[in-house]
């Protein structure tokens, strides 16, 4: 995709419920900064993003 598109950024979408619990475990947190991973959360119920994280 970086060669197609080099100006799109990858974002992975998480619920909500996945972030508050899973993803604010020690050894995750510091995956997602050692790979600099960008995050969308979002909320099912109400179709919506609540939080971008870059």
């Amino acid at each position: 995709m970086q060669e197609q598109y080099p100006e799109y950024k990858l974002y992975l979408a998480i619920p909500v419920s996945a972030y508050d619990s899973f993803f604010q475990l020690p050894f995750v947190q510091t995956t997602i900064e050692q790979y600099q991973l960008r995050l969308a959360i979002y909320v099912p119920e109400e179709e919506t993003i609540s939080k971008w994280l870059n």
